[in-house]
């Protein structure tokens, strides 16, 4: 008898092309386990007619279900949309791209039956990865790690699974910008992780552009470590120590008379001072931004429509 109950949560923005794709691959391998098993695509304001592939599959499949928000969130707030309505034992977060390979998903159970509450993957780039993402991933992640509380393996994604307590807690935290990458590391509870090979896009392009990139390397920074705030100190402490060395510079030269007006020196000091003002001033503002934002407590997205099959044997 099948037990244990998993649903896998996908959030897609035009894929249409892949879902098909993507659902039959997960059917295939769940055929070979001993699993209930639930599909749960999320709809993050696709513009190519995805939602329509996904609400008829989701008619014809009793595996399959769908929600579609109001507009495009972004990929961590449809991820939440996913988390927050799923059911089971655990739950299986992927992408609708084809390159998180559903092969790997007994790899993942099987950990979870070893006991792990939290089962992550680390990426390993194909040969045909771009350079530039390569060395933006690497900088990432050093970066990341160097200024916060804890460690994000560099290669992690959002294609893990977790277990019931685990989704449950992340679901009850009011994040209004998540960044669940870094969320599932807080929370602790027994982790582990499994190498895989990223494969590549069945069909279409990657979503992530150079834009949302640094937006996604913003929001995990700012959202566990205030360090960027002590950082923006140390250029004011230095500065005003180098002003107090250059004191007594500046009043020899007055009484010796050997001190010149200069329109240049003049110009680089106002110049530096004040890109180096707007710096730390952006830098409090990110986090001013962010304390705004939770206070106004508007939810992460917005469903628009759902088609859902609730399962009462689980949760």
């Amino acid at each position: 008898m099948k037990s244990k109950y998993v649903t896998v949560v996908i959030p897609v923005y035009n894929e249409r092309d892949n879902i098909i794709v993507l659902k039959d691959a997960i059917h295939q391998v769940f055929s070979q386990l001993n699993y209930q098993y639930y599909i749960l695509f999320v709809d993050d304001g696709s513009s190519d007619g995805t939602s329509n592939i996904l609400y008829t599959i989701s008619c014809l499949d009793e595996c399959v279900g769908f929600i579609s928000l109001s507009r495009n969130f972004g990929h961590q707030a449809a991820l939440k949309a996913g988390l927050d309505m799923a059911s089971g034992d655990c739950v299986i977060s992927m992408d609708g791209d084809m390159q998180h390979p559903p092969s790997l998903l007994p790899s993942l159970l099987e950990q979870w039956e070893n006991g792990y509450d939290v089962v992550n993957t680390i990426r390993q780039d194909n040969s045909s990865n771009h350079s530039f993402k390569k060395t933006s991933s690497r900088l990432f992640y050093k970066v990341i790690n160097s200024i916060s509380d804890f460690e994000i393996k560099a290669g992690s994604a959002d294609f893990r699974l977790m277990s019931r307590k685990v989704v449950d807690i992340i679901c009850s935290l009011n994040e209004n910008d998540p960044f669940f990458r870094g969320l599932v590391n807080w929370v602790g509870f027994s982790q582990t992780y499994v190498v895989y090979t990223a494969q590549e896009r069945f069909s279409g392009s990657s979503k992530y552009s150079i834009k949302k990139m640094f937006q996604l390397a913003v929001r995990g920074i700012t959202s566990f470590s205030v360090r960027p705030l002590y950082i923006a100190i140390y250029p004011g402490m230095l500065i005003s120590i180098l002003s107090l060395l250059y004191i007594p510079y500046a009043l020899y030269s007055y009484l010796t008379g050997t001190a010149q007006p200069g329109w240049t020196s003049l110009i680089v000091t106002v110049a530096f001072f004040s890109g180096l003002q707007l710096m730390l001033l952006g830098i409090i503002g990110l986090y001013l931004g962010k304390v705004i934002s939770e206070s106004k407590s508007r939810p992460v997205y917005i469903i628009k429509e759902s088609n859902l099959i609730k399962k009462t044997a689980v949760r």
